[in-house]
């Protein structure tokens, strides 16, 4: 596996778990703990960085 197919599942699975944790929210009816916005946001973060990252690899 190269490492952009390294980086690509990495953003996928990323970006599954931040979107289990706003349907977690979403299901909840009411406004996320602290965490777990904390949560959703560094995987945000995280996923900006690996795709930063991927758009280095492509140039």
């Amino acid at each position: 596996m190269t490492s952009k197919q390294k980086l690509k599942q990495l953003v996928k699975l990323l970006s599954d778990e931040q979107r289990r944790l706003l349907e977690h929210a979403a299901d909840a009816g009411c406004l996320p703990s602290d965490n777990a916005l904390r949560k959703i946001a560094d995987l945000e973060l995280t996923i900006a960085a690996v795709e930063h990252a991927l758009d280095g690899e492509e140039r």
